[in-house]
């Protein structure tokens, strides 16, 4: 494989392993994908059977939309090829999909009204950004994965009523900092609704200031912002002694 391939398989074992020490992740379940590099119509899945503390670079599959394994040793979980084809083929502006039922955000689509309020800094961050699907049990054929893609649209994030959440991303690293801050907000929020207090809104014309604030923000002296935390969390990664990289 090329150079452009090993460094997404590295970006995207990293993914993996960050999600196991994040809590995000969910034995051998729930699935990430990325586009290969120069290609449209493929993704890398890791095999079925692997828990995610154990993913390695080298281990990805590749996977076209018509569900061929074309490279990689293992089987294809039917759900997440299912949820991942369809999203990748309706979105060719991404190019990473997480899927995770990771705990505050399931928690948050557990919720009647599954709403993640303006109320923290975090949350404002997604304003206008997050679609609702309503659950319709195991994704067993391509037509619930085209159902999800039709309730994202063109949005970031799909909360999955009843069930979990996906993130959307031009990168493995942004579509980790939109899984990242997603749980970050839920998590705050549930912790404060579960005091029984009223929540206090943030209202405008900060609400709006603050929105238009994470646009021109993005980037720091020329760096952007969820590159260098992707980075970072890397790094993290590299003083544990992961071997994800191999």
């Amino acid at each position: 494989m090329d150079e452009a391939e090993w460094e997404a398989r590295v970006d995207l074992a990293a993914a993996h392993r960050l999600a196991v020490h994040f809590g995000y992740h969910e034995g051998i379940d729930n699935h990430f994908t990325l586009l290969v590099p120069g290609f449209a119509d493929r993704f890398l899945l890791a095999p079925f059977g692997l828990h995610w503390s154990e993913i390695r670079a080298s281990d990805f599959l590749v996977v076209d939309f018509a569900g061929n394994k074309l490279a990689g040793e293992g089987p294809v979980e039917d759900t997440a090829f299912h949820i991942h084809a369809p999203l990748h083929a309706s979105r060719p502006d991404v190019r990473c999909v997480m899927h995770t039922h990771m705990p505050y955000a399931t928690a948050l689509s557990m919720l009647e009204r599954p709403e993640l309020l303006m109320a923290s800094q975090n949350a404002i961050g997604f304003a206008g950004l997050v679609a609702l699907c309503d659950y319709a049990g195991f994704a067993l054929d391509s037509g619930e994965g085209r159902r999800m893609a039709s309730a994202l649209g063109e949005k970031a994030v799909l909360l999955l009523r009843n069930h979990g959440v996906v993130t959307m991303g031009t990168s493995v690293a942004e579509a980790f900092n939109t899984l990242y801050f997603f749980e970050r907000a839920a998590m705050t929020q549930i912790i404060a609704q579960s005091s029984g207090q009223p929540v206090r809104l943030v209202g405008n014309p900060v609400l709006s200031t603050t929105v238009e604030q994470y646009t021109s923000s993005a980037k720091v002296e020329g760096f952007d912002r969820i590159e260098l935390h992707f980075a970072a969390l890397k790094r993290m990664l590299d003083r544990q002694g992961s071997d994800y990289a191999r």
